[in-house]
């Protein structure tokens, strides 16, 4: 028996002259998750990418199944049987094939696609024939084709036709780095990594910055974030984790400025430094898991005092969200019950009682002018670690 698994493009199959770049970008990061489960054939053709395992029998389909699905780019993914392009060979090989699927359903549809025009039946009467030898096999099946408990999907291609059922959803958007690369600024909650969940769907490709803040911040803090990055380095690939000392900043920021406009001043020396660890890199945007008014720093005004801090795009995807909203994609996601782990990071150090809602760009300008901050960025970035978290 002859297996394989069908990958079908998602977004990039509109794309018009420039789908060559994508598609290029998309076999890259298929043969980078597949890289470890054995000689494999990775060939596209028609929307649709290929994996042609050198050895089906021993192939372990399901861990590639689950990879694949998690892949950016992908509409669907498919384990599928070769066939001759013959109808007779088509009948006779799908119901052996689909048994265990079918054998546990009520009702099915065929639905058959003709991507060679030579072949002499059209999709409708392919439709028919298969159809016909499944209710044969099965005689407990009736059709459905309006909401039927499996579809029967019948392709005949240039090279060979496939038969498959149940496909996997993908994960949709488009390919990691086909959009550029970003820095999200990742603290340990659960808004953070599902931010760079939605942005890496959106094809960038992301490095990771957090804030430390010893002693008032653990090791086991630090440890929470860089395993919430390995949950999401399925999707986004491998993420390179910038660790910034800020705790001289903070201290700073407690001693020389209002106490109400700590936490906005905080984000605006979270953004510089964050701003000059990206430009040395060529990266051209920052990324927040901020939602518009979910706390006081996060208010209209108080996020256009933050973004006047850096030169940068800063893209902000869970800005209409709620947490609801945000719950279920980390949930999905596989972030939330190590997002809610209780250790303190940086964000929850030296909170202000009272926050001011709506500062002033002003005030907050004339309250950093109180105290020369420039040295101690520069310490920080200067003493900024990095390691490449796969």
């Amino acid at each position: 028996m002859n297996e394989i698994i069908l990958l079908k493009y998602g977004e990039i199959a509109l794309k018009g002259l420039n789908k060559n770049v994508f598609e290029d970008i998309l076999l890259k990061n298929i043969r980078w998750r597949m890289r470890d489960l054995g000689n494999l054939r990775i060939r596209k053709a028609q929307s649709t990418v290929y994996l042609e395992p050198a050895d089906p029998e021993t192939f372990d389909f399901d861990e590639a199944l689950d990879r694949a699905s998690k892949i950016f780019g992908l509409a669907s993914v498919s384990r599928a049987l070769v066939m001759e392009k013959n109808i007779d060979a088509i009948c006779k090989s799908a119901p052996a094939y689909l048994e265990p699927i079918l054998s546990s359903v009520r009702t099915f549809k065929v639905e058959a696609r003709r991507s060679d025009k030579q072949f002499p039946l059209k999709s409708p009467e392919i439709s028919a024939e298969v159809g016909g030898a499944l209710l044969d096999a099965f005689p407990h099946l009736t059709v459905d084709v309006h909401d039927p408990d499996v579809v029967v999907n019948v392709e005949i291609r240039d090279f060979a036709s496939y038969v498959h059922a149940g496909s996997i959803p993908g994960a949709g958007g488009m390919p990691v780095s086909s959009s550029g690369k970003a820095m999200i600024l990742i603290s340990g909650g659960l808004d953070s990594p599902v931010a760079a969940y939605m942005m890496a769907k959106r094809g960038l490709s992301l490095s990771a910055i957090h804030f430390q803040s010893p002693p008032y911040t653990s090791e086991r803090a630090l440890q929470k974030v860089e395993a919430l990055c390995e949950k999401l380095t399925p999707y986004t690939g491998s993420i390179r984790f910038y660790c910034v000392p800020f705790t001289e900043l903070q201290e700073a920021i407690r001693e020389h400025c209002p106490e109400e406009l700590f936490t906005v001043i905080m984000r605006r020396m979270m953004m510089r430094v964050a701003t000059e660890a990206a430009q040395k890199e060529d990266i051209r945007a920052l990324v927040t898991g901020e939602s518009l008014a979910q706390v006081a720093s996060q208010t209209l005004d108080a996020l256009y005092c933050t973004d006047n801090s850096t030169d940068l795009v800063v893209l902000r995807p869970l800005i209409g969200m709620d947490k609801t909203e945000i719950i279920k994609i980390a949930y999905q996601i596989d972030t939330y019950e190590t997002s809610i782990l209780p250790y303190e990071d940086c964000c929850t150090v030296f909170t202000p009682k009272h926050p001011r809602t709506k500062p002033k760009l002003s005030f907050i300008e004339k309250a950093e002018a109180r105290f020369d901050f420039e040295p101690l960025i520069r310490r920080a970035v200067d003493g900024i670690t990095v390691k490449t978290i796969y």
